[in-house]
């Protein structure tokens, strides 16, 4: 069964591939030097923030299990993790917009850095501080590294058109080539090298340390609301009414939360699924086809938004159709093929089809990222940018959490079945954020101004 991994992957990097090359000027933005200079700098922070991000997660589990700790207790570290997101993302959130997402991008690097550093001790209660710490580290990666590009983007009066551009080339390079790369360059510090399971996470400190110069030699600092008598509770109540107020951010919120959540569901379950006899599978290379995926993924996104039509709303329902339906193939394989009975043995027949489906899903959630970057620069009013995305990350924590604590109470087809439904309900609500999209606001809920249009974001 090895020439079949060998196999997807070279299709996918074939595929990937001749995209890439096959793009015309249609397919491409034009651009000015300047936004290209912006842009490149961007690129180059975001890969080396990615780059110590995905360092370190195939080896975080596997760190503490050296440790010596038990699956419970592994388990509560990582709940330790997506709570502390929960709990203090808005708070670090708020803190961005009020204090600026140049600081708060540097103190990402800070945060995650110490984290790294908690790894060398085997003390329990270092550890759990460090998870502490990332979690924090989590939510400024995903908020405020996005507020500052876009606030950047609009200071210095660039085609909004423009920022497709920039987002799914982040994608692309972020989560797809530098997580390859990052794999296979993890694996030669603790296999070839033998430098042991905390060597990734030295290695990411550096490229984070790196990033860090970069954001502090050639970042300008910008924020949310300049106001200074406004304080946390403010920002948050001022926050939550956004959202109340304005159904297309409830709706986007719901979204994200709903993807994110079959998504991070997925990442827990898919080696369970391909193995569920212990069959003997290649994490490593399968984590690099998935990424190959994600890619092709991003690509397809960006020759999407590049056209003004289909517009994001309404590709992205298909999308989550189609990522509904490749969940659903654990529990098709299950009825319809016969399961193996050898233990440690190659990869099933059911496996393969499996792992065909979840590449699909793979290249799904590449098109999903810069595409919900896309419709939140649309939609969520720069004032509490930050705000506002770490809130839409509570729900998404909360069930990260509840799926970790009962991560063994639930047949795996029955996971992969709920989140086969969360995606359909995404689906149903991208339908309707497209439908109310499409109607003219004639009234704004703050200014009572005549003639606003919906396309315009609401001011806090």
């Amino acid at each position: 069964m090895e020439i079949f991994y060998y196999l997807v992957f070279g299709v996918l990097a074939a595929v990937v591939a001749a995209l890439e090359l096959s793009k015309t000027n249609k397919d491409r933005t034009n651009t000015s030097a300047a936004f290209n200079s912006f842009k490149n700098n961007y690129l180059l922070v975001y890969s080396l923030m990615m780059a110590g991000d995905w360092l370190q997660g195939p080896y975080v589990y596997y760190l503490y299990s050296t440790y010596g700790f038990g699956k419970g207790e592994i388990g509560q570290l990582f709940i330790a993790g997506f709570g502390s997101s929960m709990l203090f993302g808005t708070i670090v959130g708020s803190l961005a917009d009020k204090q600026g997402r140049k600081r708060a991008c540097v103190t990402y690097c800070i945060t995650y850095i110490l984290s790294c550093i908690t790894k060398h001790s085997p003390q329990y209660k270092v550890l759990m501080v460090g998870r502490i710490l990332g979690g924090i580290a989590t939510s400024l990666l995903f908020s405020a590294f996005e507020s500052w590009l876009v606030a950047e983007h609009n200071k210095r009066n660039f085609d909004q058109q423009w920022l497709s551009v920039t987002f799914s080339k982040a994608i692309f390079l972020g989560n797809g080539l530098v997580a390859i790369v990052a794999g296979l360059f993890g694996n030669v510090l603790v296999d070839t090298l033998a430098l042991g399971p905390v060597a990734p996470f030295d290695a990411a400190s550096c490229f984070l340390a790196i990033g860090m110069a970069v954001i502090l030699s050639s970042w300008t600092e910008n924020y949310g609301d300049p106001s200074e008598n406004k304080d946390l509770l403010t920002q948050f109540r001022g926050a939550a009414v956004a959202i109340a107020s304005d159904e297309k951010i409830a709706l986007l919120g719901a979204i994200q939360s709903l993807f994110e959540g079959s998504m991070y569901t997925f990442v827990f379950l898919w080696t369970p699924a391909l193995s569920p006899n212990e069959e003997d599978i290649p994490h490593g290379f399968i984590f690099a086809t998935f990424m190959l995926a994600s890619m092709l993924g991003s690509s397809l996104a960006s020759r999407l938004m590049s056209h003004s039509s289909p517009r994001v709303e309404s590709y992205m329902q298909i999308v989550f159709a189609i990522s509904s339906a490749s969940l659903l193939l654990p529990i098709l394989t299950n009825f319809l093929v016969a399961p193996s009975k050898v233990r440690h043995g190659s990869i099933s027949v059911g496996g393969c089809l499996q792992l065909l489906g979840f590449c699909v899903f793979e290249a799904c959630v590449g098109i999903f990222w810069p595409s919900i970057m896309k419709m939140r620069s649309q939609y969520i009013p720069e004032e509490a940018r930050s705000t506002i995305m770490n809130f839409f990350r509570i729900p998404l924590n909360i069930f990260v959490c509840i799926v970790l604590y009962n991560v063994n109470a639930f047949p795996i087809t029955v996971m992969f079945g709920m989140c086969s439904i969360f995606l359909i309900v995404a689906c149903i609500l991208q339908r309707r954020l497209m439908a109310i999209t499409d109607k003219p606001r004639t009234v704004d809920w703050t200014t009572m101004k005549e003639g606003d249009t919906e396309a315009e974001p609401l001011k806090i």
